[in-house]
């Protein structure tokens, strides 16, 4: 049985091919990304296993059918960018990965939060210098300040828990009140509350329709003056020129970001040599008080394995008809 894969690292290769031994399956990797450019170069596979900016829409989903794939495999929590209702029209399984390392993308966003309070990297950079002043290295006390996180599911509910140790009172919005975090000290609220009194926002919601664009001129206005905005969740959550307003304004106090709108073009990419042409991206990362990562939150060896392990799983249980029922990994 083979498995093609697209948007392929060399890391990918590294823990696929270490956790397939107990598989037996045939690998094949393409550094490009899935869509119309690349789908009909798909031979004799059974499935397709696919990262956060392929784009498997719906004239891809139908040459997959016709080519014989059965499954499309996501290694990845999101499945915004496939069409599901094309995929069930046309027979194709879809997985993927809802859980792989909840605490690795929550202890990136903390880790932006003290990179931009205690501005570490400034001063990284600073003494390497011999620079020893502490001018512009202000920073504030995490301990006492409101965080509001937007979402609580696997990855919200530890970043939660991890705010909760520093000592920070957090204000929490989800269409479900997870009952474990309420015991150890979240109140929920409405999403306008938790934009009004939280210091720090953090998004770790999923993107759909009502969720597009949720940081926008309209909401910002609501927050406090000199918030501090983390995004580890999915870039199109944020109006990205809105955001560019308020930073200039003042309004956004901070901005970290590892995700964007247009993250597609750039993102798992050495483009150091290269002339960037996304002016938008160019300019968020001008401002001295926004940090950008490159969707690093999920990036360690213990998310990595599980990821690689779920999936070649999910892949198996599918072709052999043992999933499990109702189980969260298999979305149709």
């Amino acid at each position: 049985m083979k498995i093609i894969f697209f948007s392929t690292q060399p890391y990918d290769k590294i823990f696929f091919n270490k956790y397939n031994t107990g598989y037996g399956f045939e690998l094949e990797y393409f550094e490009t990304h899935l869509g119309p450019h690349i789908v009909n170069a798909i031979d004799k596979a059974d499935a397709v296993c696919v990262f956060v900016n392929d784009r498997v829409i719906a004239e891809v989903i139908k040459v997959l059918a016709e080519s014989g794939v059965k499954i499309i495999a996501l290694r990845c929590a999101g499945f915004n960018n496939v069409d599901l209702e094309t995929a069930k029209q046309y027979g194709l399984r879809v997985c993927r990965v809802p859980a792989y390392s909840p605490q690795a993308v929550a202890e990136h966003a903390l880790a932006m939060i003290l990179t931009l309070n205690r501005k570490t990297h400034k001063a990284y950079n600073r003494v390497r210098e011999q620079n020893f002043s502490l001018n512009g290295l202000l920073g504030f006390n995490l301990h006492g300040k409101t965080v509001g996180v937007v979402g609580t599911g696997n990855i919200g509910k530890a970043f939660c828990n991890i705010m909760i140790g520093i000592g920070c009172n957090v204000l929490a919005f989800d269409i479900v009140k997870d009952e474990k975090l309420v015991k150890a000290g979240v109140k929920y609220a409405s999403l306008k509350e938790v934009f009004i009194q939280s210091d720090i926002i953090s998004l770790h919601c999923p993107l759909n329709d009502t969720t597009k664009h949720l940081i926008n001129e309209s909401s910002i206005g609501t927050m406090k003056k000199g918030v501090m905005i983390i995004n580890t969740s999915r870039g199109k959550l944020i109006n990205t020129e809105d955001v560019i307003d308020a930073l200039k304004s003042r309004h956004i106090g901070y901005l970290g970001i590892d995700v964007y709108e247009q993250e597609e073009k750039l993102f798992f990419k050495d483009l150091s040599a290269s002339i960037i042409e996304d002016d938008v991206i160019q300019r968020l990362m001008s401002f001295p008080n926004v940090l950008v990562t490159a969707h690093q939150a999920f990036f360690t060896e213990e998310a990595l394995s599980q990821i690689a392990i779920k999936t070649l799983q999910n892949i198996q249980q599918l072709l052999t008809g043992t999933t499990v029922q109702n189980d969260p990994a298999i979305m149709i």
